[in-house]
């Protein structure tokens, strides 16, 4: 099975930097996007900072298997999973301290979705409201549950999903990483097949786009470039209001053995690694 992704990350219509990062490692099968908050560039900071200690963490582990953990191992996971965990504790561990060295950078935090291919298994890893999707025959599903005060509220019943999406307080974060010296992060792991489309983005496309408007252009014959290209377009159609990043992974079945392959991998093998 091979991957094909496509990334892009757009500072919106309104604010005036962007303080969203990621990282596509297709070496590691690796994909971390954070989406930075706080005064001045702390949020810039944040992000950076995030997407750069979780990479490194899993660079490392790649080379030394036995690299200590940051945190519990839970059993119920599988060791890249848990690999994936430890490097956003670690990356929280980072913000968290960074964020009390000097006063533009206190309160800075960012969240974080990451995702790791291991074969057809799917290990996703997520703090805060950012999110992964799956494209599974035509349908999208939200792979991740958003740490957010007014999704919680829907999760409580207390208000509707329809009510959220235009409260006042859609933006208010319940869980972050740097906010605190320990994070709790949720994880999970899914089988994957051929064919199927994984979506990470920042709140800069949800809040804009309905899961309905964003599976409209998934289901179109674009290249994984193309498709992220067009998610961030109908953010910017819908009011731009924020800063928008996504990656789209798609895996797709292997060619057959032939001198043009040959000739493919040895132009693109230079090519593994992207940053924002």
């Amino acid at each position: 099975m091979q991957i094909a992704a496509g990334a892009r990350s757009d500072t919106g219509l309104v604010r005036q930097n962007n303080e969203d990062r990621f990282a596509v490692d297709l070496s590691l099968s690796l994909f971390v996007l954070c989406d930075g908050m706080g005064g001045q560039a702390a949020g810039e900071v944040a992000s950076k900072l995030g997407v750069d200690m979780i990479l490194e963490h899993c660079r490392q582990a790649a080379r030394d298997p036995q690299l200590e953990l940051v945190g519990e191992y839970e059993a119920e996971f599988s060791a890249p999973t848990n690999r994936l965990a430890s490097g956003i504790r670690l990356s929280n561990q980072a913000i968290h301290k960074a964020a009390d060295q000097k006063p533009s950078t206190v309160g800075m935090g960012s969240t974080v979705v990451a995702a790791l291919l291991t074969g057809n298994v799917l290990s996703i890893a997520h703090v805060g409201d950012s999110r992964i999707y799956l494209f599974h025959e035509g349908a999208l599903r939200q792979l991740t549950q958003d740490h957010s005060l007014v999704m919680e509220q829907v999760r409580r019943g207390l208000i509707s999903r329809e009510e959220a999406e235009h409260s006042e307080l859609s933006n208010v974060i319940m869980r972050a990483l740097g906010a605190e010296q320990a994070v709790q992060v949720d994880l999970d792991e899914l089988w994957v097949n051929e064919g199927d489309q994984i979506l990470l983005c920042s709140d800069g496309l949800t809040r804009m786009a309905s899961d309905a408007q964003i599976a409209a252009v998934l289901a179109e014959p674009f290249t994984a470039q193309q498709a992220c290209e067009r998610l961030v377009q109908l953010a910017h159609e819908l009011g731009g209001e924020d800063n928008i990043s996504v990656i789209l992974v798609r895996l797709q079945p292997p060619p057959p053995p032939s001198w043009w392959k040959r000739a493919w991998q040895s132009l693109s093998g230079g090519n593994r690694l992207w940053l924002n």
